[in-house]
């Protein structure tokens, strides 16, 4: 019955994906064959010409017409609605330089080192940071026509996620906006189930005189993700006897019976990561500039501030929570050096946070509003809740902007600086400046910058933590600086950065569950280059190298090169409407001690036994296009793992591995459809 199973799965896929690469042939066949052969010297929207995708907007309907801008909390710049098609990490959340350990959902870490780069409180858990909504990348939109964007991805192994935007102005300066997130994916393997809810509320209020403005964000995620620990013997992969993947022993969560309905979610052993944040950011001008805007029929009033006033409060709440309702005592014994289990494994931090912020605004050119002189003091109270008890904290900081992207658009300089100046987090700071100089059009952008951090680690790394069973004594606080160059040509359609870190007191895991710290200075040096090569106007390859060299001994392992590239075509095929993108994505990186994944304590954490190695790189088939306000992805992932005579014949089962235990899944075949309504 199993090989049954798993034979009907293999063809099924192998149907999907012949049918998937014929699609991609006919295509490809029909643009040589049977276009305008005058369309080829036209502007072909995304190739290079000008009507290039990535830089066309939502303006247009065939029967309405519509004007959406978007803005961010800490931006004055207005933004437009981005319909290119290629890149289809602006509808999925995981970023391409990210491996996750096995299932959408799960646990997900950066390939590129990137350091925590904060000062002030930290709760410490980030594996599950890429799937949560935030205050920082919500969008207050301010839209001529309610607009809503409907989206479904559905995916190999009953993967699928929804996704819901709506916006609109209920008066000409009230904007709401209402977004929704559904991850549910059972997995290839057992034990691996997620179950991702998010939602975000959003409202920009502004009055008519232009003088004061408000904006208001409701943010929230519900995030459980299956924890199985790997497998147990990942030697099991190439077994006869495991020829259904599901079936495969893992080390934690028992014998899992496999369940696609998103409605019906059981996670006995898993992560619970629940947060919610509210936000009310109010803003009055005291002192600027009346004007007006005349036309035939209405006045316009306009306001240019010269002296403003912010507040802020913010309140929010986070729950971190693992538990494992039939714990394997071998393995808590064995990693966890526990002395025995009880019947629930139950660990929970519980945290609750109010700010009250006070910023004063100057603006030198009051016709510029991206130029400004910010000050402010901010007051934080917390409280946490843990296994053994409960603490309250405190925080009292001061914080400083400086920003002024020129009128002439050649400079743009950013400076920010933050210092606690008593509690919990006393003596954290952050200070931060950013050069970025137009030399010419043709010579393209030169920019230079600095970040200095000074951080108390996160709480999942404080013995008071109901994490923290690992942790004797108290840790120094984290400096990280950060000097970083970069040359963008955007004539040549290249950008070349550096990063240099030099980071003290390093915090990290080790050993599933302990902590340490280097005292030793450490450095790494991070090289990258992004480049987009056109053919013919519409054969388009994006590539992106990186290397990352660090010095000395040091608790942090990554790649010593990694690349992405992206090859395929993006035009029309002579149609107007038509916004079309195929081709093939390949991700590369060498080998290296990959961090082991600690399920109990939700943290990646530093070995040095393991070597993990690419088997071949990772290979992706895609076909994406665009008809005015429908939008559909379709994509083969994971063709590297095709192998012709493995342990059940042919299928998808040469699997790389992420993590130590922790194989990457076979091939994934998804297909999301999104689709815009303009009311």
């Amino acid at each position: 019955m199993i090989n049954l199973t798993k034979n009907s799965s293999v063809v099924s896929s192998y149907r999907i994906l012949t049918v998937f690469l014929t699609g991609c042939i006919c295509m490809a066949v029909f643009h040589v064959h049977a276009q305008d052969p005058t369309q080829r010297f036209r502007s072909m929207g995304g190739g290079g010409g000008k009507g290039k995708g990535a830089d066309s907007t939502l303006k247009h309907r065939t029967e309405d017409t519509i004007i959406i801008n978007y803005r961010f909390l800490d931006s004055s710049r207005l933004r437009k609605l981005d319909s290119s098609v290629y890149d289809f990490t602006k509808k999925y959340p995981v970023p391409h330089s990210y491996i996750d350990l096995g299932n959408f959902g799960n646990a997900a870490k950066n390939l590129i080192f990137s350091p925590i780069m904060k000062s002030g409180w930290d709760p410490g858990w980030h594996s599950y940071d890429i799937y949560a909504f935030t205050t920082e990348e919500t969008r207050f939109y301010n839209t001529t026509k309610p607009y809503t964007e409907l989206g479904y991805l559905l995916g190999a192994h009953a993967e699928q996620m929804i996704d819901l935007v709506h916006t609109q102005n209920v008066m000409k300066n009230l904007n709401l906006a209402l977004e929704y997130r559904l991850i549910n994916a059972p997995g290839e393997f057992q034990n691996q189930t997620t179950n991702h809810n998010n939602y975000r509320f959003s409202g920009w209020y502004q009055s008519k005189n232009k003088r004061y403005q408000a904006f208001l964000v409701l943010v929230g995620s519900k995030l459980q993700s299956g924890e199985n620990g790997g497998l147990r013997n990942p030697s099991d992969m190439d077994s006869l006897a495991y020829t259904n993947r599901f079936v495969l022993p893992t080390r934690l969560g028992g014998n899992e019976v496999y369940n696609p309905n998103p409605f019906q979610t059981d996670i006995g052993t898993g992560t619970f990561y629940n947060s919610g944040t509210y936000l009310l950011r109010q803003q009055y001008d005291i002192i600027g500039k009346k004007d007006s805007i005349v036309t035939d029929t209405t006045v316009i009033p306009l306001f240019y501030p010269k002296f403003r006033a912010e507040y802020n409060i913010q309140y929010g709440t986070y729950n971190y929570k693992f538990q494992d309702q039939n714990p394997d005592t071998f393995y808590y014994v064995h990693n966890y050096d526990f002395v025995s289990t009880p019947d629930t494994l139950q660990v929970r931090d519980y945290w609750t946070e109010f700010i009250n912020d006070l910023s004063l605004y100057q603006f030198p050119d009051s016709k510029n509003p991206q130029q400004f002189l910010k000050v402010g003091a901010s007051l934080q109270d917390l409280k946490g809740t843990f296994d053994a008890g409960s603490k309250t904290l405190y925080n009292a900081f001061i914080h400083g902007e400086y920003r002024n992207r020129s009128r002439n658009q050649k400079w743009d300089i950013e400076g920010f600086g933050k210092l606690y100046l008593a509690g919990y987090n006393a003596g954290d700071y952050n200070a931060y400046i950013s050069l970025k100089r137009l030399i010419s059009k043709n010579l393209g952008y030169l920019q230079l910058g600095f970040q200095n951090v000074n951080r108390t680690p996160g709480f999942a790394f404080d013995h008071e933590s109901s994490f923290g069973f690992g942790v004797s004594g108290s840790l120094n606080k984290e400096n990280s600086t950060n000097l970083f160059a970069s040359y963008e040509l955007p004539k040549q359609k290249l950008l070349l950065s550096a990063n240099y870190f030099l980071v003290t007191n390093y915090a990290y895991f080790y050993d599933y569950y302990k902590v340490s710290q280097v005292t030793n200075p450490f450095n790494l040096l991070r090289l990258s280059v992004d480049k987009v090569f056109t053919f013919n106007r519409v054969w388009v390859w994006r590539m992106q190298l990186v290397l990352q060299q660090k010095a000395g001994g040091t608790p942090v392992n990554m790649p010593l090169f990694y690349t992405f590239n992206q090859f395929g075509y993006e035009g029309k095929l002579g149609f107007k409407n038509l916004n079309l993108a195929f081709g093939v994505e390949l991700r590369y990186y060498t080998g290296y001690k990959a961090d082991g994944y600690s399920p109990a304590i939700g943290q990646f954490y530093i070995q040095n036994d393991t070597t993990i190695k690419q088997k071949l790189p990772d290979i992706n088939l895609y076909v994406n296009f665009r008809i005015r306000a429908f939008t559909l992805y379709a994509r083969a992932e994971n063709l590297n793992t095709m192998q012709l005579n493995g342990p059940d014949g042919f299928g998808f089962t040469n699997n790389n591995y992420v993590a130590p235990y922790y194989p990457s899944t076979g091939l994934r075949i998804r297909v999301g459809i999104f689709w815009s309504f303009v009311n």
